[in-house]
């Protein structure tokens, strides 16, 4: 089954819990612990090169991304697609990227570009229209029907809710197959956003700011949510673990785990079917 209908299948039996993935590692780790969907997060992205997500990476580099991550694993790969890297027209190449590279799923944000993370001070949104006209050309690009066409709205730092549920609700009427709202920063946010939205499919990202856990928001109506704050959890964890190497030259084993762990490691990563091909294909006699 192709990913986006795989994706969708999934979406009509309940809701999707995608977790932050940077790279096509992280993605396999998901995968080997049970995760049925993967996010590749546009933050991580950004991150991994270095930069902050405020619009530096390009359509080419979160592309490839997305390829490395999508070849890895056998799941629906969700991918954040910014603003689409410039207008409708624009917009439609990217789609037909994310397409070509095997992404199940896009979302596309209604902010000026170049962007910023949706939790950053100083964001400013296009006009609704500029939008809508953008998810149209979206959806025109899409040559899989299945391929999951995700709105993200950013306007409520920017202006409220009255604009945001404006925006989601024409956005949704032009043909988007969820909405998003992102920036959402407290639980009474997060209800007024189940509630305003209620008839419409939605995508939660949360896991740092508002713990809300799978159960109440599958409770709440969303169908999707990228969840995790792996972002933070790969900072964290490696920073503890250069300390560590730094400070006594090793690494303990609470932090690196065990030869058990670097066996399943080597396994996740496919070394095994490695040395079985290199039996295979061995010439005779070398």
């Amino acid at each position: 089954m192709k990913p986006t209908t795989k994706l969708r299948e999934m979406m009509e039996k309940g809701m999707v819990m995608a977790p932050f993935c940077l790279n096509a590692y992280h993605a396999k780790i998901a995968q080997l612990v049970g995760f049925r969907a993967i996010y590749m997060t546009g933050f991580g992205t950004a991150a991994e090169r270095g930069f902050p997500d405020v619009g530096l990476i390009t359509q080419t580099e979160i592309v490839q991304n997305a390829k490395y991550i999508c070849s890895a694993v056998d799941l629906p790969v969700i991918c954040d697609a910014d603003t689409g890297y410039g207008n409708a027209i624009n917009v439609l190449r990217t789609v037909r990227e994310y397409e070509a590279v095997g992404a199940a799923a896009i979302h596309l944000e209604d902010q000026v570009f170049p962007k910023k993370c949706g939790f950053f001070a100083g964001k400013q949104v296009i006009p609704m229209e500029e939008h809508v006209q953008k998810i149209k050309a979206a959806l025109d690009a899409r040559q899989d029907k299945d391929f999951v066409i995700i709105a993200r709205c950013d306007a409520l730092a920017v202006n409220g809710w009255e604009d945001t549920i404006r925006r989601c609700r024409a956005y949704y009427e032009a043909g988007a197959d969820v909405v998003f709202v992102d920036g959402i920063k407290t639980m009474d946010d997060l209800k007024t956003y189940a509630r305003e939205l209620k008839a419409l499919p939605r995508l939660y990202n949360g896991g740092r700011l508002v713990r809300a856990t799978p159960q109440e928001l599958a409770e709440m109506g969303f169908k999707i949510t990228i969840t995790g704050g792996t972002n933070q959890v790969v900072f964290v964890s490696i920073k503890k673990a250069f300390q560590e190497l730094l400070k006594t030259g090793l690494v303990s084993p609470e932090l690196m785990g065990d030869a058990k762990d670097h066996e399943e490691l080597l396994s996740m990563l496919g070394l095994p079917k490695i040395y079985e091909m290199e039996q295979k294909y061995a010439v005779p006699g070398s």
